[in-house]
């Protein structure tokens, strides 16, 4: 979401140097941006004040003499460390409370700007044109190297699925559903025609583990369980290599989104209209019941309609010729 923001930044300066503070994990992803020169990490948990770290941080910031900095999120604590920095120039949205710590402050008009990446590409000044989609790097050699570091096979174009949300559980497509859509996407079933045998692999953090492998088990080994097995650098390069993609409103449906594989975005509790995948190869598939999106962490009517009720038959036929 933030990729499009550095892109107009670059493009407005060609030889800006920009560094991202972020947390440890993301590290991977920045990589293979092209616009970010080097990561800074962010040790501090979602909540955490820590003002003594903080203010550390802040000092050791201020050796590097920034210029500006882009405060993404709107919290007040977020805008703290460019502040004691003393970073001339720092823009952001107003936020809760940041009149001092931000000079450069920005309205928010959630209506004509329903998507977040746009809000965020917006911290470089008026969009001027479409805001442009994310783009992460994949080379064919570093493809190869982590299926040669797996034991997977070279050759072969897998439909990869992601079945993990850390967000909650109203973003999972249930494992059963998964473990369907993969039998039938296997046997090289299309519209009723079968076209051959596709493998698939499943990917994700050690947190998606044991849903994995509940997939691989009902689906009688017809999807490989890859989560928990990978670096988030493994998994960029696999779902580069892949034929398509299907996975919840997630972290990794957005990497899918960038590297610009054929993708099909599952929703339930949570909307395209906020988060979209960002990529012309993409389509998203919702029931849109009544009750959504309640963008609720587990089903506030404890039924999780939305995603219990969306059948296999409906991601395969989003799926077209991909599979």
């Amino acid at each position: 979401m933030m990729q499009p923001l550095l892109m107009r930044l670059r493009r407005q300066q060609p030889d800006v140097q920009i560094h991202v503070l972020a947390p440890a994990w993301s590290a991977p992803l920045l990589a293979r941006m092209p616009e970010v020169t080097a990561a800074i990490e962010n040790p501090f948990a979602h909540g955490q004040f820590d003002w003594a770290g903080r203010r550390a941080l802040a000092r050791r910031i201020a050796t590097t003499d920034f210029a500006h900095a882009c405060i993404l999120p709107n919290s007040w604590k977020s805008a703290l460390v460019p502040f004691l920095a003393g970073i001339p120039k720092r823009t952001g949205y107003t936020g809760e409370a940041r009149y001092v710590l931000l000079n450069d402050r920005h309205r928010l008009d959630e209506a004509a700007m329903p998507r977040l990446v746009d809000r965020y590409a917006a911290l470089a000044g008026p969009l001027d044109g479409a805001t442009p989609n994310p783009r992460l790097t994949s080379t064919p050699e570093q493809q190869h190297a982590v299926r040669a570091a797996l034991d997977l096979p070279p050759d072969v174009a897998p439909v990869i699925f992601c079945p993990g949300a850390e967000y909650g559980p109203a973003k999972r497509w249930p494992a059963k559903k998964y473990a369907q859509l993969a039998l039938k996407v296997s046997r090289g079933v299309t519209g009723g025609n079968p076209r051959g045998s596709t493998p698939i692999w499943l990917v994700g953090s050690a947190k998606d583990a044991l849903v994995g492998a509940e997939i691989e088990r009902l689906s009688d080994g017809a999807a490989r369980n890859l989560c928990g097995r990978t670096s988030l650098e493994q998994v960029i390069d696999l779902i580069a290599g892949a034929r398509a993609v299907v996975s919840n409103d997630s972290g990794l449906m957005h990497v899918a989104a960038a590297l610009d594989r054929p993708l099909v975005a599952i929703y339930g509790s949570s909307s395209p209209t906020y988060t979209p995948p960002l990529s012309p190869h993409a389509r998203m598939v919702s029931l849109n019941l009544e009750c959504s999106p309640c963008f609720e962490r587990e089903c506030p009517l404890g039924h999780l309609n939305c995603l219990n009720e969306m059948q296999p038959e409906l991601v395969l036929a989003a799926l077209g010729n991909d599979v």
